[in-house]
């Protein structure tokens, strides 16, 4: 438990994006704090994270934190502590499926840890002017304020030394030119002696001041940057989130200006050493301190470049696609010779080993660009503009596995020279985010559903691209929420009734009361598998309505015109006691794409029965507006719960047109009539 007793005095002070980083949502800070001397007295880096033969004993482990949580929680007196531990204990069983992750995950996080303790001096009590502690600011601007203020500091300290120094030079002179006079000045001589004395002592305590002042402020720029490389990272886990609909604040500035001022800092520190170095010599902690603000250097430089406009995430051969990397140090380049990146598409498996490879997979066209600093925005950016794939070399597949489960990526290179640094610095820049390259537009649907699973249920910092096979339920609902939101451009989302049946769907479950909350959804459910009754998968079909909304229907179902996703046995109930005429818009779960009527009709024995006009889909619509469609179906009359159609859908109503059955009704396909019933 030493590990996490010098951790706990030290959270407080850490920014809301370390914290995260450190303790993700599969691994809260709560797990962490009250197992952490079990956790530590465990063997995880024992493991090999890749050998499945020690899956056993990972689930083992997994059984007793989980069983261990559960004690705890059991006898914690605050209910509300309790409660939530027990949440948490339930939700451990994400790891059910895949156990090392587990290891993986605690692994991780004990090296980070380790890792802050050693490299980074957190300030045991930094206290505002009230006493109360004051943690770092989530911007930094408060620690890179402190930073330079520390480096004026620094150097006001050498200043006074170089003015002592001047005048005790002088006064050496004048001490020479009056010997001779003993008699005349003796008082005047104690009196400088005196003087002296006092000079030489202040002097004296000014280098280990300098020296304190340096360490000092090494420690704090090792601070500063491993918050700044840690909001980047977030930048770019938030960029790729931005890829399910989630907010995304894409402006850099911020994160440049912060880059500039530690390279500032940076380049003061290592002049302020050089002249320690000139005035008292090879001091003992020099060449520790040099070695620091180099490796601070070298990582500052390597971060600052990063993906600014992504490419596609799906990506057709032969077709033209571009990307925008940019540097935050751009201004700080030096002049001369023009800096180019280098592109080139890597393998999942390239990917995992950090490093350029060797061995080319796919031939990328117009794959250089030149890094070109805009004067007016203070942008340094390289843009591909016409790159595309022209052939990519495919892994071999496993089982079932599709091209379009294959994922790639695009690696930057370059070499470039900061001002003031002698040597140049060779770059690979961090990866873009996953890609899949397909041959044919018909792969389209498929790809992007990789892309979905990906985006949505990875972990921050994985290991390219490790994303779990199964995720519970509400998990999935949030980011089919998110996706369907972004895509459609509305602010309404999906609500309880709308999982409830796409539960339903996705696991062939009729029974209407069931809770699928944390019931595990796995990807060959998600995209693999065609739902039952159909030849199509669950993403097919939820892409299908996706598309439809947002081309035809996106004002309906703003403003909640549309019920949308409802299974039978939900529409029976809720219309059994309607009055005839009485309908809702529900999307077709028969087919991809369509959205059809529901409504209470009058059934051949004279009593009610539910009926579902044949679904309308994009090239029905395209021909005639839902909203005039309705208005020319004399059987329905009001929207549920019982509001009268003409007023409600007036306003998307355009010309008249005939009262005929076709198009309205469609025609009866084989088998079937024009309407679905339903008894009631």
């Amino acid at each position: 438990m030493a590990l996490w007793a010098q951790m706990t005095p030290k959270l407080q002070y850490l920014p809301t994006e370390t914290l995260n980083e450190l303790y993700p949502d599969t691994f809260p800070l709560d797990v962490r704090h009250y197992l952490a001397g079990w956790i530590e007295e465990q063997r995880w880096e024992n493991f090999d994270v890749d050998n499945m033969e020690q899956e056993p004993q990972a689930r083992r482990l997994l059984d007793q934190m989980v069983h261990l949580l559960q004690e705890v929680a059991q006898h914690n007196p605050n209910v509300v502590e309790r409660v939530k531990l027990q949440h948490i204990s339930r939700n451990l069983s994400v790891f059910q499926q895949q156990p090392m992750q587990l290891v993986r995950t605690v692994r991780d996080i004990l090296r980070k840890e380790s890792h802050l303790l050693a490299q980074v001096q957190i300030p045991q009590d930094p206290l505002a002017t009230n006493g109360t502690p004051q943690p770092a600011r989530e911007d930094g601007k408060t620690d890179v304020d402190k930073l330079v203020l520390k480096v004026l500091e620094i150097q006001s300290c050498r200043q006074t030394l170089h003015q002592l120094q001047e005048d005790l030079n002088w006064e050496k002179q004048e001490m020479e030119s009056i010997q001779g006079k003993r008699s005349k000045l003796f008082f005047n001589i104690s009196k400088t002696g005196v003087l002296q004395g006092l000079k030489f002592r202040h002097y004296d305590g000014f280098p280990s001041k300098r020296m304190q002042l340096l360490q000092e402020a090494v420690c704090a720029l090792e601070l500063c940057q491993s918050c700044l490389i840690l909001r980047i990272k977030s930048w770019r886990w938030e960029q790729y989130r931005a890829t399910i609909g989630l907010h995304f604040d894409d402006n850099l500035g911020p994160l440049q200006t912060w880059c500039e001022q530690l390279l500032g800092v940076n380049s003061n520190l290592r002049q302020e050493l050089m002249l320690v170095k000139r005035d008292h010599g090879g001091v003992e902690q020099f060449h520790t301190l040099q070695e620091s603000l180099a490796h601070l250097l070298q990582t500052l430089i390597q971060n600052s470049l990063v993906v600014d406009k992504q490419p596609p995430q799906v990506i057709k051969t032969q077709s033209k696609f571009s990307t925008t990397v940019r540097y935050l140090l751009g201004e700080k380049m030096a002049p001369g010779k023009p800096v180019l990146l280098k592109a080139q598409i890597i393998t999942e498996a390239q990917a995992r080993q950090g490093v350029v490879p060797n061995e080319n997979v796919g031939e990328l066209i117009n794959s250089t660009a030149i890094l070109e600093h805009n004067t007016a925005s203070k942008n340094t950016c390289a843009t591909f503009r016409n790159m595309s794939i022209r052939k990519i070399k495919r892994a071999d597949r496993k089982g079932s596995e599709s091209v379009t489960e294959e994922k790639f990526a695009l690696l930057f290179t370059t070499e470039l020279t900061i001002t003031g640094c002698e040597s140049p610095y060779s770059i690979q820049v961090t990866i873009s985010l996953p890609v899949v390259v397909i041959v044919h537009g018909s792969q389209e649907i498929n790809a992007m559903a990789t892309i979905i699973w990906d985006c949505a249920f990875s972990e921050p910092n994985r290991i390219p691209f490790i994303v779990p096979e199964r995720v519970p339920w509400k998990q999935m609902c949030e980011a089919l929420s998110s996706k369907f939101m972004s895509e459609v451009q509305t602010q309404q989302g999906l609500d309880r009734y709308n999982f409830h049946f796409l539960a339903q769907k996705t696991f062939d479950q009729p029974d209407i009361s069931e809770d699928f909350s944390n019931m595990p959804v796995s990807w060959a459910q998600f995209n693999k598998e065609v739902l039952p009754g159909r030849n199509f998968t669950f993403w097919q079909w939820f892409e299908g309505v996706m598309d439809l909304t947002k081309k035809c229907l996106r004002d309906y179902w703003s403003e909640k015109l549309i019920f949308g996703f409802i299974g039978k046995q939900h529409l029976h109930v809720i219309l059994q006691n309607k009055p005839n005429g009485t309908f809702l818009l529900r999307f077709s779960d028969s087919e991809i794409g369509g959205i059809t009527i529901a409504y209470v009709g009058p059934s051949d024995n004279g009593g009610r029965k539910i009926q579902n006009i044949q679904p309308f889909t994009k090239k029905d619509l395209d021909s005639a507006g839902l909203g005039d469609r309705i208005r020319d179906i004399n059987c329905i009359t009001h929207v549920y719960p019982d509001l009268p159609k003409n007023e409600v859908f007036k306003k998307f109503f355009t010309g008249v047109l005939p009262q005929s059955t076709p198009p309205y009704m469609p025609e009866q396909m084989p088998g079937q009539g024009p309407l679905y019933t339903s008894p009631m």
